[in-house]
């Protein structure tokens, strides 16, 4: 004998010979259904605030300094949290706030993104357009330079920077046309001061990709 399923939503099913009484729709409270969206949206709201100045940046680069890595008019993420239990490292890419940076400076001018070159208490040494730490007889391999490094004004002069605790030694991958630790009236970047790591770039779609990691050869 075949078993006979009853479906217990079928109003057409009949009690005790009787058909079954149709319920009515309760009717939609509109002030419920506001605050029901209200409360979605405020909770949305906070998510996103919270993502944004606590977990994440979202940056558009408005120069080439860091060309040919970013481009003039690329937009990246960089992950805040990178550095709560950690410290940049030599190659990171990173997003932080101007050392030359005052109330009276342009707000469009707040923020820089640029390459870690001399960590905490190195010595840093230009020569020849080339790069060595602490007296190395072996300079920094950059394969991420976009073209020969000439020296501005074509001074061949030899320069030494000694980065302080606390404080690191940017510099753009484009160094021929850079704003950078060179060139700013406080050389250095304190920690303090430092926001995110850059991870990735996300437009324009051709030029979308996670940043490399860089392995120095000294």
């Amino acid at each position: 004998m075949d078993d006979v399923i009853v479906n217990p939503a079928d109003d057409s099913v009949k009690e005790n010979g009787k058909p079954r009484k149709k319920q009515e729709s309760e009717p939609i409270n509109v002030k419920k259904e506001i605050f029901s969206w209200i409360r979605i949206i405020v909770v949305a709201v906070v998510i996103a605030f919270v993502i944004n100045n606590f977990i994440i940046m979202n940056a558009n680069v408005p120069t080439g300094s860091m060309m040919n890595t970013i481009m003039k008019g690329d937009r990246m993420i960089g992950l805040r949290t990178s550095y709560w239990l950690s410290d940049p490292k030599r190659g990171d890419i990173v997003i932080f706030i101007n050392p030359d940076y005052d109330e009276n400076s342009p707000k469009d001018e707040k923020y820089y993104v640029k390459r870690v070159i001399g960590l905490p208490g190195e010595k840093v040494t230009i020569k020849d357009a080339k790069i060595y730490i602490n007296d190395s007889d072996k300079p920094l391999d950059e394969p991420y330079l976009p073209e020969e490094w000439v020296y501005v004004n074509g001074s061949d002069e030899e320069l030494t920077y000694q980065v302080p605790e606390g404080c690191y030694f940017m510099l753009g991958d484009n160094r021929n046309n850079s704003s950078d630790a060179r060139f700013w009236n406080n050389t250095y970047l304190k920690r303090e001061n430092v926001i995110a790591k850059a991870v990735f770039k996300y437009w324009p779609w051709d030029h979308k990709g996670l940043f490399e990691k860089v392995d120095y050869a000294q």
